[in-house]
C-alpha cells in the first residue's frame, strides 16, 4: 500500500510566488539558464542552477557552486521571501493550460515505497545526471523540485480535492508561458487523516516524470540513514529524509504528448535506399512534397501527424510520408507492453537496424523534440540539417503517436523500462512553490 504523507512546506510569501516559481532546472541548457536569471533575481532557477552566478568556465559541479545555492536559499528565508508552514499539510496544485486543467496533490512519497516497487518506474536513470541533484539536495537538506507521480483515479480523493478547491487558494499565478498555477492547503486533521487513508489503499503509484530527481532524493535518504547509524541514532520509524517531494495526479487528468525524433544522418544510405529498407516493415504513403504544396507550415505538419497507433509520420528530402506498421508485424508484439509502444517499434525496426542507432541516449546523431513545440519544428530542423550537409548526407524526422497513460502503467506494472524519451508531459510543475526540508 502507498505511504503518502503530509509535510510542512517551505514556500514563497504570497506576493513573491510569481517571481520565485520557475520551470524545472533540467529544461534549460547552461547558457539558457544563465541568460534567464539575468533579469529575474528572485527566480528559483538561481538556486536550482547555482552555476548561473559564476563565469561560464566555472566547474558547475564544484563544492562552491552548491555552497552558493545553500547560502542563497538561507538568505531568502531570512529576508522573508520564503515562509514555513506550522502544520503538516497536503497541498493541492492545479495547473491550467488553455482549456485543459489537471489537479494534483503535493505530499511526501515514501523512500521505501520507491525501493520496494510500490512507487513504480518506467525509465532508467544516468548516474552522471543523478550526481548533480544528489549534491544539490544533500547540501541544501531540501528537495526543491517535485517529482511528478500518477495513480489510478480514486473518486473519494477527487471529492475531497473538489471540496478543498472551493476555498481561497494560497496562490493564483499566471506564469510567463500563460499557464495558470493555483495552490490550496489541506491542514485540518480530519481531512488530512482521510486523505492519508485513501492514499494508503492505493496498491501503487507511478513516476510520470522526474526519474532522476526521485533517484537522487532516494540516494540522499539512504546516505542520511547511514550517517544516522554511524552517530548511533535511532533509524526506526519515519524521518523527514525518508520522504521525497511529489505531486500526485489521477491518471484521468493527464495527457502525454508526442516525443518526436530527428536524425542527422541516414547512415550512408541514399533517400531511396532508406525508404526501401523502411518498406520492409511499413506500408508507405507519400502525402506530398512540402516545397510544392501551397499551404501553411501548420497544415504541412498536420499531414505528417499520426492519427492512430502504429502510424508514424516521416519527413525526408522535402517530402512527407505516412508509415503504417504492417498487420503481420503487430501480432507478435501485442502482448509485450514495451515492444508495442510506438517509440519501441521505431527503435526496433528503423533506428537500430537501418540507422545503427543502438543507444539513443548517447548517440549524437539523434535528437528529441517534445510535441508541445509542434511538428513544423521537425520540418525546420531537417531542412537546416540538409542545408548544412549540402548533399553529402541528409536528415529525417519521425512524428510519433503519443504514448498513453495505460501504456505507461502497463510497462511499469510489468517491471519493464521504456525507451528513453517516450513521454512528454505538459504543463510542467514549477519549482519553488513548495520545498521539503529534512
Amino acid at each position: 500500500m502507498a505511504d503518502i504523507r503530509p509535510f510542512r512546506a517551505v514556500r514563497p510569501r504570497e506576493d513573491k510566488a510569481a517571481l520565485v516559481a520557475a520551470l524545472p532546472y533540467d529544461v534549460y541548457s547552461r547558457k539558457e539558464a544563465a541568460d534567464f536569471v539575468k533579469s529575474r533575481p528572485l527566480s528559483f532557477l538561481n538556486i536550482d542552477r547555482p552555476e548561473t552566478a559564476f563565469p561560464p568556465t566555472q566547474d558547475m559541479y564544484a563544492k562552491e557552486v552548491y555552497d552558493h545555492a545553500a547560502e542563497l536559499y538561507e538568505a531568502w528565508k531570512k529576508e522573508g521571501v520564503f515562509i514555513r508552514d506550522e502544520e503538516s499539510s497536503y497541498y493541492i496544485y492545479e495547473l491550467r493550460m488553455g482549456e485543459r486543467t489537471q489537479t494534483g496533490i503535493a505530499a511526501l512519497s515514501s523512500v521505501d515505497d520507491y525501493l520496494n516497487g510500490v512507487c513504480r518506474k518506467h525509465e532508467n536513470t544516468v548516474e552522471a545526471k543523478e550526481q548533480d541533484r544528489i549534491r544539490h539536495v544533500d547540501r541544501l537538506s531540501a528537495q526543491t523540485g517535485p517529482i511528478f507521480l500518477s495513480y489510478h483515479d480514486d473518486r473519494r480523493i477527487d471529492e475531497l480535492v473538489s471540496e478543498a478547491k472551493k476555498e481561497s487558494p494560497l496562490y493564483d499565478v499566471i506564469s510567463e508561458d500563460g499557464i495558470s498555477h493555483r495552490l490550496w492547503k489541506i491542514s485540518d486533521a480530519e481531512r488530512v487523516e482521510k486523505l492519508r487513508g485513501y492514499f494508503s489503499e492505493l496498491s501503487c503509484t507511478y513516476i510520470a516524470d522526474g526519474h532522476h530527481r526521485a533517484a537522487s532524493a532516494v540516494k540522499v535518504a539512504l546516505k542520511r540513514r547511514e550517517e544516522a547509524k554511524e552517530r548511533g541514532e535511532e533509524t526506526v520509524g519515519f524521518h523527514e529524509y525518508d520522504g521525497f517531494l511529489s505531486v500526485l495526479f489521477p491518471d484521468t487528468e493527464l495527457r502525454i504528448y508526442d516525443y518526436n525524433r530527428v536524425v542527422s544522418s541516414l547512415n550512408g544510405l541514399s533517400e531511396s535506399e532508406f525508404l526501401k529498407r523502411i518498406g520492409e516493415s511499413f506500408d508507405i504513403e507519400k502525402m506530398g512534397t512540402a516545397r510544392a504544396l501551397e499551404t501553411s507550415e501548420e497544415q504541412l505538419s498536420e499531414l505528417m501527424r499520426p492519427k492512430e497507433k502504429y502510424e508514424i509520420g516521416l519527413y525526408i528530402g522535402g517530402s512527407i510520408y505516412k508509415l503504417r506498421l504492417r498487420d503481420e508485424l503487430r501480432g507478435p508484439i501485442a502482448s509485450d507492453p514495451r515492444r508495442r509502444l510506438d517509440v519501441s517499434v521505431l527503435q526496433e525496426l528503423v533506428l537500430s537496424p537501418i540507422l545503427s542507432i543502438e543507444d539513443p541516449r548517447t548517440d549524437k546523431r539523434i535528437s528529441f523534440v517534445g510535441g508541445i513545440r509542434g511538428l513544423s519544428e521537425l520540418l525546420r530542423l531537417v531542412d537546416d540539417i540538409d542545408e548544412e550537409k549540402k548533399g553529402a548526407d541528409m536528415g529525417a524526422a519521425f512524428a510519433m503517436y503519443p504514448t498513453s497513460m495505460e501504456e505507461l502503467f502497463a510497462v511499469a506494472d510489468a517491471g519493464l523500462l521504456m525507451p528513453p524519451k517516450s513521454t512528454w508531459f505538459e504543463p510542467k510543475l514549477r519549482s519553488g512553490f513548495l520545498i521539503h526540508e529534512f
